[in-house]
């Protein structure tokens, strides 16, 4: 009696055991299929013009008395105004900025020239043209000649303060969709080849991960961190991504 109770169970038990080594074999297989994957990147890269042009102008007036220094460097803002406006740039994109005044004297770092200190005032006022208007503004920059021979005292140097023209492309969210588009066909493409010449297979997408978008100057020659240089110095930029993309493979 006890005999025949033994022999179904253990016939179940086997069963199970039976059961549980298929799946336990599928599962096994399906791991193996799914760890398999190759991952690239896809990189796309667009060229485009800048749409916001900023350009400031410092105007200086330098005079031992410090009144005198106000009104030259007042003379030669008014100049410098009417230059712009008579060039086309509307008086509503120019705005007055950061009036300083410098006592030379109070400085004493600064030693005197051949025994002769310089004028001891140095008044400085910055004006800011901020236009969409990229082409007029960049011809116009290069005019400012005529301001030099007509006696105004003025710097549009690029320096570490902010001076000179600033171009800026702001419309990045407009062509950011195709250019994700290109760059995942663009990996596609390549794990495709990886694919092909590895003799398997290529499977669904099965991650994606953006890379940050960079601006920099077209013809920026200089290697910068990616997603950190924003040129402002050509007119004309490159705007660039990479994606980085997981396909399986069969």
């Amino acid at each position: 009696m006890q005999n025949r109770t033994i022999l179904p169970a253990a016939l179940v038990l086997g069963l199970c055991f039976l059961i549980g080594s298929v799946v336990l074999g599928r599962s096994v297989e399906r791991f193996r299929q799914e760890d398999r994957y190759i991952s690239v990147k896809g990189f796309a890269e667009k060229e485009v013009k800048s749409d916001l042009v900023i350009w400031a102008i410092k105007v200086r007036g330098i005079s031992d008395d410090l009144e005198q220094g106000r009104a030259a460097m007042e003379t030669s803002r008014k100049k410098i105004i009417a230059f712009l406006v008579k060039n086309g740039v509307a008086s509503g994109e120019i705005i007055q900025r950061d009036l300083t005044v410098t006592d030379r004297q109070a400085n004493e770092y600064m030693p005197p020239s051949n025994g002769v200190m310089p004028p001891r005032y140095v008044v400085e006022e910055t004006l800011e043209v901020r236009s969409k208007n990229v082409d007029l503004i960049q011809k116009v920059s290069r005019m400012t000649d005529q301001l030099l021979r007509a006696g105004v005292a003025l710097s549009t140097k690029n320096d570490w303060s902010g001076g000179g023209l600033r171009f800026i492309f702001t419309k990045l969210n407009d062509i950011k969709p195709a250019m994700l588009i290109e760059a995942t066909h663009n990996a596609r493409q390549a794990a495709e080849q990886f694919a092909k010449e590895s003799e398997v297979s290529l499977g669904s997408l099965k991650k994606a991960s953006q890379g940050i978008f960079s601006i920099e100057d077209r013809d920026n020659f200089s290697t910068g961190q990616e997603g950190g240089g924003m040129g402002s110095l050509d007119i004309y930029k490159k705007v660039r991504v990479v994606v980085s993309c997981d396909y399986s493979v069969n």
